[in-house]
């Protein structure tokens, strides 16, 4: 394959990394212009979106780079969560007297590193693509560096990412060692032989690697503490288009890589799954501070994303999909609402703070309202559609056990939900709220016209592009 081929094949990525680039160079130069760098970024990744819709399919460098129909799904949808964070969190910043051009550049490199991730098709891409777009989430978590817990999130969030990779290299190596190559491709080859315990304990690591990433239980601990302490907007992104690229290449590493071993990671997955949702639904009752309690959600949730990629079958990657589009635009939504909120120039953060806000603002307080119950799972709401097939495909592939868990959990963590509905709704409130910025109440409503039953109509175009790009994943 000649080397314009398989520039061809990566014009997305090369889009975001030239973008990337100039744009530094703009900002260093015209560090008062953010407002300009951050829409030119807004317009890089509107066109890496239109080039990956329309990009050829195809193997690039040998077999690193992955041109198919899932990763085509998963970055178009994770190029415009990048795109909506951008007008979200800038006039965010503005108002607190933060002006940094680096931010929207940042966001450019985590998005071109999870591009990286959805696309890998070996090892060594998978890690470049994970590094990359961790060490821009790192930085992104403390840009906020006034604020104590804003650089206490940052601290955190690498200190602990340091140990995933930690996991993940050393799952890597041992792969490596016992398979004799990176590409995963030739890792079935050697999965599927009888003699491949070696490679399944770095198969584990390489799990836990990646768990981390999605905060799965019980490699969960950064989450609740660093949705706390980073700046609002930033945790909107890091709560939607990062999981989404992470479970892409979690699906991908055991379709393309060990579906031979379907049995041995089915109950590792399993096990993950229901740890999840027991973390993600019990630790949820206690939080009074809406951050951490929508931490605690997103555990729960990123559960039975794992619970239907558990199944081992196509049809289970489709429903992880479903779920993980649907649950971003929940997760984008609600935390846009939270970045609108203030009272007395003091952000709005816990349950208390929510009180009576239907009388204050009852546009976005109808709009965290339909966010709550679509994340419960309550019909008619999209984040019903996304449960409903992940509790399919899980029963089809004969996962009673773990369903009913997962049914139970969504029961429990209903207790939350309603709890913050009923504050909103009933409580008395004590004090006018700020004005809500423009570009915050926009994405908010918007958000809540696609979580509402407005969704149904495009509910079956996304469901056929799912199964299309569940298909190019590898599994049974």
């Amino acid at each position: 394959m000649t080397f314009s081929a398989n520039l061809a094949l990566a014009i997305p990525e090369l889009i975001l990394a030239i973008g990337a680039l100039s744009l530094l160079v703009v900002g260093a130069f015209a560090p008062a212009q953010t407002r300009m760098v951050g829409w030119a970024s807004v317009l890089v990744l509107l066109g890496a979106t239109v080039a990956t819709a329309t990009q050829p399919f195809g193997v690039a460098f040998s077999g690193a780079l992955i041109s198919d129909a899932a990763a085509t799904f998963a970055k178009a949808a994770i190029y415009l969560a990048s795109a909506v964070v951008i007008p979200l969190a800038q006039p965010w910043f503005e108002r607190r007297g933060v002006k940094v051009f680096e931010f929207p550049i940042l966001v450019l490199l985590a998005a071109l590193g999870m591009g990286m991730m959805v696309s890998a098709g070996d090892l060594i891409s998978l890690y470049i693509g994970i590094e990359l777009q961790s060490l821009a989430l790192y930085v992104l978590a403390a840009m906020h560096r006034d604020n104590a817990k804003a650089s206490e999130a940052g601290l955190k969030y690498f200190v602990l990412g340091a140990l995933s990779s930690g996991l993940l290299l050393y799952g890597a190596s041992l792969i490596y060692g016992f398979a004799g190559s990176t590409h995963f491709s030739e890792i079935a080859q050697a999965a599927g032989a009888p003699e491949n315990t070696g490679l399944l304990f770095g198969l584990v690591f390489l799990i836990c690697g990646i768990a981390f990433k999605v905060s799965a239980a019980p490699f969960h601990m950064w989450t609740p503490d660093v949705y706390e302490g980073a700046p609002t907007p930033i945790v909107a992104f890091f709560a939607a288009a990062p999981k989404l690229a992470a479970m892409v290449l979690f699906a991908r590493v055991l379709g393309e890589g060990f579906a031979t071993a379907a049995g041995q990671w089915q109950q590792i997955l399993v096990i993950m799954a229901m740890a999840s949702v027991a973390v993600g639904a019990f630790a949820g009752l206690v939080q009074s501070n809406l951050k951490r309690l929508w931490a605690y959600s997103s555990i729960a949730n990123i559960g039975y994303a794992v619970l239907g990629l558990s199944s081992g079958t196509t049809e289970g990657a489709q429903a992880m999909l479903m779920f993980m589009v649907l649950y971003m635009i929940d997760v984008t939504g609600f935390f846009a609402c939270l970045a609108a909120l203030s009272r007395g120039g003091r952000s709005m953060e816990t349950l208390q703070d929510m009180a009576g806000l239907i009388k204050e603002r009852p546009a976005i307080a109808l709009a965290m309202t339909v966010f709550a119950l679509s994340a419960l799972g309550l019909p008619p709401f999209s984040g019903f559609f996304g449960k409903y097939y992940v509790f399919k495909a899980a029963l089809d592939a004969g996962l009673w056990g773990p369903a009913v868990f997962g049914l139970v959990g969504s029961v429990v963590a209903a207790f939350y939900y309603l709890k913050l509905i009923k504050v909103m709704w009933f409580d008395p409130s004590p004090g006018a709220t700020d004005k809500p910025p423009v570009e915050a109440n926009m994405i908010a409503l918007t958000s809540a016209l696609f979580a509402f039953p407005v969704v149904i109509v495009a509910l079956h175009s996304l469901d056929v592009l799912a199964e299309r790009a569940a298909r190019a994943l590898g599994l049974a």
